[in-house]
């Protein structure tokens, strides 16, 4: 199970890294949303999750669950949900006012310099 978990995580890591890396926004979007799953994984894999175990101390249960990693995924969640509609609304606008969604702001042709004539 470990290995299924360690792997999940390498892999939404490199599709997202490699995401990142394309020249359009939209990939970059979708990157940057893997990324945050990757870590929302990592930080939920690392808290040792335990089944049928109460989150707080008490006598009459032999052990329990750490409710912090829960409540740090469950927070990382909300913040990537916010960074991403942040970032289609600056991507939209940069459409709109470029005309081109590439990344660094040009048309892509190979010919093209970004100079105007």
């Amino acid at each position: 199970m470990e290995f299924l978990v360690a792997s999940s995580i390498g892999l939404l890591t490199a599709c997202g890294v490699y995401m990142l890396l394309r020249g359009r926004t939209f990939p970059v979007v979708i990157g940057l949303s893997l990324l945050s799953y990757a870590v929302n994984v990592f930080l939920f894999a690392m808290g040792r999750l335990q089944v049928d175990l109460p989150p707080i101390i008490s006598d009459s249960a032999p052990g329990y669950t750490d409710p912090i990693p829960q409540a740090l995924v469950l927070t990382a969640i909300v913040i990537s949900f916010g960074m991403t509609a942040l970032i289609v609304v600056l991507a939209l606008r940069t459409y709109l006012e470029i005309g081109n969604d590439h990344v660094d702001g040009l048309s892509g042709g190979p010919t093209d310099t970004g100079e105007q004539e």
